[in-house]
């Protein structure tokens, strides 16, 4: 870098008032049709996916009828995606940053995507820009996400609508009976029963509106199961670590060094809410081999092995970090089990022993220096400390799970 573009930097930075910022080169046709196209398989992915969870199936007996249901579900899910990663994009073409196109990455599990990336293709060297494409994101989805799940509130129909699926004998006779959803999952179909856990916002929101579904039957509303979602998906990219958007945001809001101590502190927590998710699979997989006792001694020895592992990637070997976090991590996990839980029993989705690994070896914990650090203006503060509230209130510690 030459001594007149050092210069330039510095002022930019220091005025907060750069010049128009010259337009990137337009995108060529093929490039657009490439997007197009993942944008295209990954719609018809989530529909077919999506489908599975909100078409109803009582008056729905076609492949194409239950597209045709996850259609609304996939529009939804996919406007959230849209509008995060657009958010993303026109903050970097603002600040004259190389960017790409958002890539819908379609997969035939789950909902039927993995989400949406946009590629930054060079380094963001000063908090100013890097804050602003950080949180243009997830301010932009959380207002989407937040749009849908209220009108899905507001348009709710009454319990009978459980009428529409298949499956739901029990909890049919129960609506039948008193004219409003169970509290609790029928004993009868509690092996089955998929539960999406609670979060702040949306119980807070929940207390407003009348026929509001229980957690064990939300997801047959797309616009309750595509908002809650977003919502999800939202914090999942807020958590302050690394390279997430929350890593960006934070690391602009305190530093590299405080930022350093919040990073390694929300990973402990992070291993907290793994080890409640794995320990009871791994007990569940080895009672199947009849190698598991009743109080899961073995299958805590494996998590902790895993565990061991898990934290030398993450805190680079430094044992001033790892010895404690271990044992804490271990002990919290236990406490939530066996005190509130009450069982080993219980199967989840595994997302959060997915993410830590995720984070441990590609994002990383720590945020890389940027070249230049300055001071947020108060504006960019209270949508930072906003963002990080938004974090708390969407977070799930037990996303998805089966009891």
């Amino acid at each position: 870098m030459d001594n007149q573009r050092l210069s330039y930097d510095y002022q930019e930075v220091n005025t907060h008032s750069p010049e128009p910022p010259t337009p990137q080169k337009e995108f060529g046709t093929k490039t657009i049709l490439k997007h197009l196209g993942l944008f295209i398989l990954t719609f018809i992915s989530v529909s077919f996916f999506g489908g599975l969870f909100v078409a109803q199936t009582a008056v729905t007996d076609t492949i194409m009828g239950q597209m045709g249901d996850g259609a609304l579900f996939a529009a939804l899910l996919l406007a959230f995606l849209g509008t995060h990663e657009f958010g993303h994009f026109f903050a970097a073409q603002f600040h004259n940053i190389k960017v790409s196109l958002p890539y819908f990455i379609p997969v035939p599990l789950g909902i039927g995507t993995l989400g949406a990336v946009i590629r930054i293709k060079q380094k963001i060297n000063d908090t100013y820009k890097m804050f602003d494409v950080g949180i243009a994101g997830p301010l932009a989805g959380f207002a989407v996400s937040l749009a849908v799940l209220l009108y899905g509130f507001s348009t709710l129909p009454d319990p009978s609508f459980i009428n529409n699926f298949a499956g739901h004998e029990e909890v049919q006779a129960y609506v039948a009976q008193h004219g409003v959803y169970p509290d609790h999952p029928p004993s009868a179909e509690s092996s089955d029963v998929l539960i999406v856990g609670n979060t702040l916002l949306y119980s807070f929101l929940a207390q407003f509106f009348e026929n509001v579904p229980p957690m064990f039957e939300m997801y047959h509303y797309p616009f309750l199961f595509a908002g809650w979602l977003g919502l999800f998906f939202t914090a999942l990219n807020l958590m302050p670590v690394g390279q997430l958007d929350g890593g960006h945001i934070l690391y602009s809001l305190l530093g590299f060094k405080r930022h350093r101590v919040v990073a390694r502190v929300c990973f402990a927590l992070l291993t907290v809410m793994a080890g409640i998710e794995s320990v009871p699979f791994i007990h569940m997989s080895l009672e199947a081999w009849d190698l598991a006792n009743p109080y899961g001694t073995f299958s805590w020895l494996l998590w902790a092995g895993v565990l061991f592992f898990l934290l030398r990637k993450a805190y680079h070997n430094d044992h001033r970090w790892i010895a404690p976090v271990l044992f804490g991590s271990l002990l919290a996990s236990a406490g939530y089990i066996y005190l509130v839980v009450g069982s080993l029993q219980t199967m989840s989705s595994l997302i959060w022993i997915v993410w830590s690994f995720f984070i441990a070896y590609f994002v990383k914990l720590e945020h890389p220096p940027a070249l230049y650090e300055q001071p947020l203006d108060p504006t960019r503060q209270k949508l930072g400390w906003l963002s990080m509230a938004i974090f708390v209130l969407c977070i799930s510690p037990n996303p998805l799970y089966f009891v």
